[in-house]
């Protein structure tokens, strides 16, 4: 028997529980007509540089757009490289390619699925110029090494924070680590507009003067081009929604923690690996991703109970049609390409009830053939 269809995320329910806030915010922009750059942008970037703990914010039309901004704003140029991994979204290793520079993919940690610390000194050579950590699915890359090595070589840092808004790595928060750091604002983000957008922070008064700059056009004043830049700007209407839900923020996360301990608690006795935590790290969970060998198996039956689940990401970068030509093969990242084969995404979102992860928790142990234990439902229900 199939239970009510569970989604992977819902923006619809978000979006309920603050529909009066929402539409009297949009209202204002159109009773404004203040559409591009309007206060809203100023009062966005300010608030969202604060929670990062950074001087300073630049919105941005995409999350790429941002890390192509940064990337531009620090000197990459062709005949560059550029350290990332290859378990992203690509985006990350786009907005590398769009500055003419190389793309160098380094393998991951098989814990944390963040950039491994110690494969990437291996990596560096005379053309490399900056390091790209991604902070997967809601935990921070270690900022700690990352930074030390960089500092030693002489490398620039930006950090492509996209799934994780909020999150921390010893008590700072990511976005504070790096030369500069990205967020996108997809609408499925833990922070997600109604449509495109992101934001570049950064601690480095000149480089912010200088990506703002890029941002509108190379402009200083309306008619007056300083350089050629880009048409990367945060739309008007775009900061409104994102400064209604920035209230929300912390209190979503927050939500988002508790389903994920409930899900640690469900599945502490089933054949799958939950989530590890590096406990230097403040986890927010974008994605709840489990592992285990025969993902295809539990994601069919999981669908056949009406649950949605995500695979992220499939085809590792390094193995894409699009980047055939850096020369890579399958073997490369043995450690990338073996978690790609095993990951499975959990339905995660604020609004998700404990009834639905109960729900969720009960199919996978019982299809898992490990012994049910009702007293695991009960503590769920009370934490």
């Amino acid at each position: 028997m199939k239970t009510n269809k569970i989604p992977l995320v819902d923006l619809k329910r978000q979006y309920q529980s603050i529909e009066q806030e929402m539409m009297a915010a949009i209202k204002n922009v159109l009773d404004e007509t203040s559409f591009i750059l309007g206060e809203p942008v100023a009062c966005f970037e300010k608030s969202f540089a604060g929670l990062c703990g950074v001087a300073s914010g630049i919105g941005t039309s995409s999350g790429t757009t941002a890390l192509h901004l940064a990337l531009v704003a620090l000197g990459i140029v062709p005949g560059d490289e550029v350290i990332t991994v290859a378990n992203t979204f690509i985006a990350t290793s786009e907005a590398i390619s769009q500055t003419g520079a190389k793309v160098v993919f380094v393998d991951i940690d098989e814990k944390t699925y963040n950039l491994d610390i110690s494969k990437l000194e291996e990596k560096i050579t005379a053309r490399t110029k900056a390091i790209i950590p991604v902070h997967l699915f809601g935990q921070s890359a270690d900022m700690e090494a990352i930074m030390q090595i960089a500092r030693t070589k002489n490398l620039k840092v930006i950090e492509d924070a996209s799934q994780a808004h909020l999150a921390e790595f010893k008590g700072k928060r990511v976005g504070s680590f790096g030369d500069a750091a990205c967020f996108s604002f997809y609408p499925g983000k833990n922070l997600g507009a109604y449509g495109d957008a992101g934001i570049v922070v950064t601690n480095h008064q000149t480089l912010a003067q200088k990506m703002r700059i890029l941002s509108n056009h190379g402009r200083i004043n309306k008619y007056e081009h300083l350089v050629e830049g880009y048409n990367y700007r945060l739309d008007t209407l775009q900061a409104a929604v994102l400064n209604v839900k920035l209230k929300y923020l912390d209190q979503w996360t927050q939500k988002r923690r508790q389903i994920a301990h409930l899900y640690d608690i469900l599945l502490k006795d089933a054949a799958v690996k939950t989530p590890f935590v590096d406990e230097r790290a403040r986890h927010v969970y974008h994605l709840y991703v489990i592992r285990l060998a025969d993902r295809l198996r539990l994601e069919k039956i999981l669908t056949e109970h009406g649950i949605a689940t995500g695979v992220h990401y499939p085809v590792p970068l390094h193995l894409q049609k699009a980047y055939q030509y850096l020369g890579y093969k399958k073997g490369d990242l043995p450690v990338t390409e073996r978690c790609a084969d095993e990951i499975l995404s959990l339905p995660i979102f604020p609004e998700l009830t404990n009834e639905e992860i109960n729900t969720i928790g009960h199919v996978i142990r019982r299809e898992l053939k490990h012994k049910r234990d009702e007293s695991l439902e009960r503590v769920a229900q009370n934490v």
